[in-house]
């Protein structure tokens, strides 16, 4: 039996950032998406209208904060604002993907910290609390001062990887700042660890410039929370090659690409594999095909529906994490 103080059951909304995302969740929970009528003005406003009553209920919108940050943040405030005044008595915010984290701190004069804001938003909005995956900082959850329960995209990469039974593998962080995470993996894959160093020469351009640890004859598992102009990894990616690693495939849990991004991956990155999630859709127009390389995307629909069921009924989501 449930143990939530709203009932037995919840309603899920999802915004038009991922659809396809959110129709998988609602079919993990064995049940339809509610409805919602979103539409767009010719001057680029947006309206919605909640088609089922909400009063006095448990309620989730999944909305990715890519592509087009700005207008999937607009339209969730709108969505859960017009389900505070329909008297929902609990609003989540489900964000398969967190847009401006990447802006996390103040590193130059004058510079916003916009993924602080984002919270102070999506609170003024009416986010009683938030759900959201893979943060590129995890001090972003201090910016909240509601609950938020930060998923991991592990347990679904970690199952793809073992799935595959490569001879000599080895986890290789692709910067510095990845070295924990990449850490937690091999631990758990009971394999070796490598860092690739690197600076980054420009908004889009990264230099490699050594790799802690040794890479030859190993099957490299590079880790990385996301990807959008593919610099980091084809630097590493390369690195990796020259220091004799029988094979390159690269993990991210989030797939923002920009046109950059598809240039550089058409032409310059070195990969056996890149395997994605499903947390943003892909680059429309995009060809996975063209693809010198073999692209994968897992699915963390159930993942979050899981989330979704444990959070409605007050049970633990820290236990998603912690088996094997």
């Amino acid at each position: 039996m449930s143990s939530s103080q709203f009932g037995d059951d919840f309603m899920v909304f999802s915004g038009s950032a991922n659809p396809a995302l959110a129709e998988k969740v609602a079919n993990y929970l064995g049940r339809p998406l509610n409805k919602i009528d979103i539409k767009h003005f010719p001057d680029g406003e947006t309206f919605c209208q909640v088609i089922e009553p909400v009063r006095g209920r448990d309620v989730f919108v999944i909305q990715s904060g890519s592509p087009n940050p700005n207008d999937a943040y607009m339209e969730l405030f709108i969505i859960m604002d017009a389900l505070r005044r329909g008297s929902a008595a609990r609003i989540t915010a489900v964000l398969p993907y967190y847009g401006y984290a990447r802006q996390d701190r103040k590193d130059q004069p004058r510079v916003p910290i916009t993924a602080r804001l984002i919270a102070n938003l999506l609170q003024s909005a009416g986010a009683d609390r938030v759900l959201t995956m893979d943060l590129h900082a995890n001090q972003i959850q201090g910016f909240f001062d509601i609950p938020l329960d930060h998923l991991k995209a592990e347990p679904v990469i970690l199952k793809y990887i073992r799935d595959q039974h490569w001879a000599s593998p080895i986890v290789v962080a692709p910067d510095t700042g990845g070295a924990k995470t990449a850490y937690g993996y091999s631990r758990k894959l009971k394999c070796g660890l490598a860092i690739v160093a690197k600076q980054r020469t420009g908004g889009d351009t990264v230099d490699a410039f050594s790799v802690v640890g040794d890479v030859k004859g190993h099957d490299v598992i590079m880790i990385d929370d996301m990807t959008a102009t593919g610099g980091t990894l084809s630097a590493a990616a390369k690195m990796c090659r020259e220091n004799g690693a029988n094979s390159v495939h690269a993990f991210v849990s989030h797939f923002p690409l920009t046109e950059k991004g598809v240039e550089r991956l058409m032409k310059e990155v070195q990969l056996d594999e890149l395997v994605v999630t499903d947390s943003i859709p892909l680059r429309a127009g995009f060809d996975p095909s063209k693809l010198p390389f073999k692209l994968t995307q897992l699915s963390v629909a159930p993942l979050i529906g899981e989330a979704i069921k444990r959070t409605h009924d007050n049970a633990s989501i820290n236990d998603l994490f912690n088996h094997e």
